[in-house]
């Protein structure tokens, strides 16, 4: 059996890739090009205007998402809620412990 040990534990094999060849001047030729036709008429659907339509309709769709997003909550205002809310229930898990449990 080996010896475990807790201070010089392994990280697991992070994931890498490495892309062949990119060519960033490729892309904006093919998404100038895709425009161009659109813009002709060549070309119907357009999948970017799906991704910009796609993009907010998840917080749109729910009652409580959207709330805190017209009051203003963001991310930090939701952590400290949730923080204040964990140290109420620490503080009265210690007072029933001391009067009811002690």
């Amino acid at each position: 059996m080996g010896i475990f040990n807790f201070y010089n534990v392994r990280k697991p094999r992070q994931f890498e890739h490495k892309p062949i060849y990119y060519d960033p001047r490729k892309e904006a030729l093919e998404k100038r090009i895709h425009q161009v036709k659109m813009e002709l008429g060549v070309e119907e659907t357009d999948y970017e205007q799906y991704k910009e339509a796609i993009r907010g309709s998840f917080i749109e769709g729910t009652t409580h998402l959207k709330k805190s997003k017209n009051k203003g909550d963001d991310i930090r205002n939701r952590v400290y809620k949730n923080m204040r809310l964990i140290l109420i229930m620490i503080l009265l898990g210690v007072v029933f412990w001391y009067y009811f449990l002690r």
